[in-house]
């Protein structure tokens, strides 16, 4: 079995995660991390789920609760000015024995988003481009395994389309699924060599050009 550790589980693209891994792989066990659990109550008497209640920036909890596990999936953003989420992610993973990373972040940490819709996207994120920013370095430099996601502007269309692109590559497209960067989460969590060391943005291909995202 893989144990994977979802910190932020009651997210709209984490939840898209949960129910996939339950349904369609009966060899993972979910430990399913968020304040005020009882959001999860559907998932109680899943003997394959784990329900904690718990603060992402509480240190010794994250540290408990990271223990067995063989992946942690980060299902928020890091905005915290002192990146305690990351810093607490990278000393759990650490501290138990951890070496694969998820973690979500936004688009526009390398100014890879260009024209038009790069400008205003670097305006509407200005506010915790520096926290992401220093989250990547932090994952990059903590010698774990890690992905940073870099995630488009969602919407909740149901058809699964995206492409792929790599730090240091223009972002393609503005907009994506929440069922798309579900998509990518999930096979990384079945396929653990995929996208390591690697910051990867995704979107629907066929958004690329547009100056606003699509909702």
């Amino acid at each position: 079995m893989t144990k994977v550790l979802i910190l932020g589980a009651n997210g709209q693209i984490a939840r898209l995660v949960e129910e996939r891994l339950l349904q369609e792989n009966s060899n993972i066990k979910l430990t399913l991390f968020l304040r005020n659990a009882s959001r999860l109550n559907k998932l109680k008497d899943n003997p394959r789920v784990t329900i904690i209640d718990g603060d992402v920036e509480d240190t010794d909890a994250v540290v408990k609760a990271a223990k067995g596990q063989d992946i942690i999936y980060v299902a928020m953003v890091d905005h915290d000015s002192n990146n305690k989420i990351t810093k607490n992610v990278i000393k759990a993973a650490k501290e138990n024995g951890i070496k694969r990373i998820i973690s979500s972040n936004i688009l526009g940490i390398y100014d890879e988003v260009p024209g038009e819709f790069g400008d205003w996207n670097r305006q509407q994120v200005s506010w915790g481009l520096r926290a992401a920013i220093n989250a990547d370095s932090l994952l990059e430099n903590s010698g774990l395994d890690y992905t940073t996601i870099r995630i488009p502007w969602l919407n909740d269309h149901d058809e699964v389309k995206y492409t792929v692109t790599h730090k240091n590559e223009e972002y393609i497209g503005v907009s994506g699924s929440r069922k798309s960067v579900a998509d990518v989460i999930v096979k990384m969590i079945e396929d653990p060599t995929l996208y390591v060391n690697d910051s990867i943005g995704l979107a629907d291909a066929d958004t690329q050009g547009l100056n606003r995202p699509v909702y």
